[in-house]
Parts: structure tokens; sequence; C-alpha cells
């Protein structure tokens, strides 16, 4: 069988907030969830060749070959007019990728790389690309020594994890919302396949980091951290939990007017945790807003 093909958004040569050290992250398209507040918005849908975005662009970089969208990365300039004009938040400047095409990328820097992470978008979406490319890394003598990490949404169900999971040395999953019709109307999903995937990477020693957004006056209430430090705790002792506040960067549509989370109100939610006496807590490092 040939080798799966990863259909990648974006790449991202260096980053330190994307797992331990510094990382090369590939951004995969596609996503199952739906989310009013993510700021990748255009990595959620999948292109269908609609040309949508052909006129959108300045530079005539994108044109219709044999009813397929063509991407020529020559003449873009990053405008990202295509992005906006997409009607269903995809991409049409997407790479694909073989497993071959990342360990390029990954010898090219690897004197100064600790590892890979794949991220989205829903990396699980690509499941056999991203256990094929784990497994790779993990063969090769001069690339082996990279940690390999999936950020994930964790609706994967657990057949799919025990695809993954003797290849993946981490696992960073984020919690959108405890009570389910907020966690509902915040990702077009429910829960219970997010909190079971916690509760599987846990106990198999691989939940890298649990992951919470704040969203003013949705899931900053004491309600929503005391559901989180309860989830914490019965994970074990020593579960990472990562803080995150919602902000506009990157946003579409309604939730541009939803107001962003403030570093008080972040710091409110963590002084509840630390008195439970729960993590290592991780707060954000970089704030938009005040």
């Amino acid at each position: 069988m040939p080798d799966p093909i990863g259909t990648i958004s974006r790449v991202l040569r260096w980053s330190v907030v994307d797992g331990p050290g510094n990382r090369l992250v590939l951004f995969l398209q596609g996503c199952n969830f739906n989310c009013p507040g993510c700021h990748n918005p255009h990595t959620i849908g999948v292109c269908n060749d609609c040309g949508d975005c052909i006129p959108a662009c300045p530079t005539d970089a994108l044109t219709l070959v044999d009813g397929r969208i063509a991407f020529d990365p020559t003449l873009c300039t990053d405008c990202d007019e295509c992005l906006r004009a997409c009607p269903i938040s995809a991409n049409p400047m997407v790479r694909r990728m073989s497993v071959e095409d990342v360990l390029v990328l990954l010898r090219r820097d690897v004197a100064f790389l600790n590892g890979l992470t794949v991220s989205g978008g829903e990396a699980t979406m690509q499941l056999k690309f991203v256990r094929a490319l784990f497994a790779a890394v993990k063969a090769a003598p001069d690339l082996a020594h990279l940690t390999c990490f999936v950020d994930s949404n964790g609706h994967l169900g657990p057949q799919g994890w025990a695809k993954l999971l003797d290849v993946t040395d981490g696992v960073m999953l984020d919690i959108k919302a405890f009570d389910p019709d907020r966690h509902r109307n915040l990702t077009g999903q429910g829960n219970e396949r997010v909190l079971a995937s916690a509760r599987l990477l846990a106990k198999a020693g691989k939940l890298a980091e649990l992951r919470f957004l704040l969203v003013p006056g949705q899931t900053d209430n004491t309600d929503e951290i005391d559901a989180l430090r309860d989830f914490a705790r019965s994970l074990g002792p020593g579960i990472r939990l990562r803080l995150n506040a919602f902000q506009h960067h990157g946003v579409r549509g309604p939730a541009r007017d939803w107001p962003v989370m403030r570093r008080a109100g972040v710091e409110q939610a963590a002084a509840r945790l630390m008195a439970a006496d729960i993590g290592p807590l991780v707060l954000p490092s970089v704030w938009l807003n005040g």
C-alpha cells in the first residue's frame, strides 16, 4: 500500500508553546468540532473545490484545473483573502505531504528541535498519516530522540487511540466545557468522548497536558472550575493543567462579540484550583489583552 498523504494547512518550523522544548508543528486540515471561538477557523473545513476563493485572490495564485483548486505558492502574498472568502472555513492553500516530506523538514532543523507536534484542525482525523509519521520518526536513528506529541480535542474513540499510543509520547487534550449542553454550544459536539479520552490517556501515562479554555460568562464560573478540579483529581496526582484565555485573535463570526478573558479572571480561576492543590498549573504566557 502507498504511504498515507497528510493534508497540511500550515507548517511551523519553530514553536515553544506546542509541547516541551522547541518543536516543529504540523497543523492538519479538517476538524470534527465547529467551535465559534476557534482561532484557526480556516482549518475546520476541507476544500470542496467550489472556486469561490479564486476571484478573491489578487495575485491569481489560485486557479481551477480539471475541476480542482490549484495553488501556486510562488504567486501568493499571504494576504489570506481566499480564507476570508471560503464559505466552509477551509484552506485552498493546503500542502499534501508524504511522511518522507516531513522527515526532510525535521532533518533540516533537527539540531535545534526537541520534537514534533501534530495539531489542527483535529490531527486525529488523519490518523493513518499521523501513525505512519510518528512510526517513521521512531524508526529513524537520527530522529528517534525527538518526541512525538498530539494536540487534540479528544473526540477520537478508544480504538483510534489504540492505533496511535504506542508511537506517541504525549497528548495535549482540550476540554472546552464540562456541562454537556455548554460544550455542545461551544463545539457542536457532546463531551462524553472527550472526557473518556482524558481518562484513557491518563491511565496509559500519555496525558501530557489537560487544557481548559476560559470564556467569560460561559466557562469561567465556579461550577466549571470546580468540575475541572474534580475531574483532574479523578485522573490521578500530578496532572498538568493549562488555562487558556479566550481572545479575538483569528476568531470570526458571532464569537467576535464575546468579551475577551482578562488576566484577573484567569488568576481568579487559578487561585481556586491552587487552593485545592491542583497542578502543576500553567497560565497563558502571552496576553493579547489586559
